[in-house]
């Protein structure tokens, strides 16, 4: 097959069979990362333009971390009670308006408190953005699903990154203001063309079983996902944060940095999509311990770099492909975790994970790094990595197969092995017994097993 035929079908397979409301919410990510200019530059604009300590910029930092760990059970709850659209179309308004009374705040304690209520709203959306996806998506497709949102919020984040530093130019109020318009229409898109999308169970009902929770924390298989994320989590934080420290005091100029660290988002946007495509029927258990060990070690091998930014630059193309594999396996294999009814909630707690990392990580790491050294930072990040690996064996071989539903069949059909991610087979496309190719005998190759986002998706999700 010609070389633009197999590139036509391998998009073909990529982008078809997703719901159009799917796209729609796509586009609203992508538009919104577009225009997400503060969070990346409020330091800065701290500190340069404002002429506040770094010590002030980082309370600020952790308020915003404090809002968007209140946000992930809060906004978790609201989803499965109030629906997945409200819920981020309030979540998306909030984060407008506040981004937009940021710009014009003055003094200290006034910023404080509205960069704690930006963070907020902002991290509202992730559980309903989640949940919808789950609900809209079949779960054949999740892991596609998931690995395209994270793969737009990539590419959002590095354009609106790159050209945030041009825009500051004409005054950083221009920043906030552009940040605030393109979540407002991001709220416009998700109000006029994707409708409610939360399911109706017997737990919604008034008679239906309640649900709060404490039904998510007392799930102990979910739970040991979360804390084998959180290490993970904790880990990736070190990129933004210790990474750069470390790299200053081995002599590294910081424009320097920016290219290295600049290629963490270079090769997730031109390398998610055929990684997504080599790890269609993969055990998904060996995904995740790959992804753990490439991310724990990559971040390990800093500790040999020294003052060459070109070995620096080797490593986090390592935990990057780390990153590649492990942000959309997890995400499907907290959907597949999570009951209909209460998808918010989990993908609150699961988002609080982020959360806590964000909060936790750079405090931590810059501990360790001025008390112990870089080589503590990056042997516990190798350490992190590994208790991930071995934790995710034990989740692996505990997690149940899944159910696929399958047209006409009298019920759920298991998939073979629910550690295996999908083949790019829609459920809808599986036939039963009366369909000759398709039969159910054959259903082997469609399995619900999905991937894990935000994004360290999360970390910029």
């Amino acid at each position: 097959m010609p070389v633009p035929a197999r590139i036509s079908s391998a998009a073909r397979e990529t982008l078809g069979g997703l719901p159009r409301q799917f796209w729609w919410l796509w586009t609203s990510t992508l538009v919104n990362r577009l225009g997400g200019f503060v969070v990346t530059f409020l330091a800065l604009y701290l500190t340069a333009d404002r002429g506040y300590s770094a010590s002030y910029a980082g309370l600020v930092a952790a308020l915003f971390g404090l809002g968007s760990a209140v946000a992930a059970i809060g906004a978790g709850v609201l989803t499965d009670r109030a629906g997945r659209r409200p819920t981020l179309v309030a979540a998306q308004l909030g984060t407008a308006v506040f981004t937009a009374v940021l710009g014009f705040s003055d003094g200290p304690v006034t910023i404080a408190v509205v960069a704690f209520l930006v963070g907020l709203f902002n991290n509202a959306s992730r559980p309903a953005v989640s949940a919808m996806i789950a609900d809209l998506v079949p779960a054949a497709d999740r892991v596609r699903a998931y690995s395209l949102n994270y793969w737009a919020i990539n590419i959002g984040f590095g354009v609106s990154a790159a050209a945030a530093g041009l825009i500051a130019t004409h005054g950083y109020l221009t920043l906030f203001l552009l940040d605030a318009l393109s979540t407002l229409l991001c709220a416009v898109v998700v109000f006029v063309k994707i409708p409610e999308t939360r399911p109706d169970t017997p737990a919604l009902r008034p008679d239906g079983p309640a649900v709060g929770l404490a039904t998510v924390f007392r799930d102990a298989r979910f739970m040991t996902v979360v804390a084998l994320n959180l290490l993970l989590a904790l880990v990736a934080q070190q990129g933004s944060t210790t990474l750069a420290v470390d790299m200053g005091q081995a002599g590294i100029s910081s424009s320097r940095y920016g290219l290295v660290i600049g290629l963490n988002g270079l090769l997730i946007v031109l390398l998610q999509i055929p990684v997504t495509r080599l790890m269609e029927g993969r055990n998904r258990t060996a995904l995740l311990v790959a992804g753990a060990l490439l991310t724990g070690w990559g971040f390990g091998l800093t500790a040999l770099a020294g003052s060459s930014a070109t070995f620096f630059a080797v490593t986090v193309a390592i935990w990057t492909i780390g990153e590649i594999m492990n942000a959309p396996t997890m995400m499907g294999l907290v959907a597949e975790l999570s009951p209909a009814h209460a998808r918010g909630r989990y993908q609150g707690v699961y988002s609080l994970s982020w959360s806590l990392a964000s909060f936790l990580g750079p405090a931590a790491g810059g501990l360790l790094l001025q008390y112990a050294g870089g080589g503590a930072v990056w042997g516990a990040c190798a350490v992190c990595g590994t208790l991930a690996a071995a934790g995710y064996l034990v989740v692996g071989g505990r997690t149940p197969a899944p159910s696929v539903a399958v047209p006409g069949a009298s019920g759920a059909v298991p998939a073979a092995d629910g550690a295996v991610l999908p083949k790019q087979l829609r459920a809808d496309q599986v036939m039963d017994s009366t369909g000759g190719a398709g039969a159910v005998g054959t259903v082997s190759a469609v399995s619900a097993a999905d991937r894990i986002g935000g994004g360290s998706g999360e970390n910029k999700a």
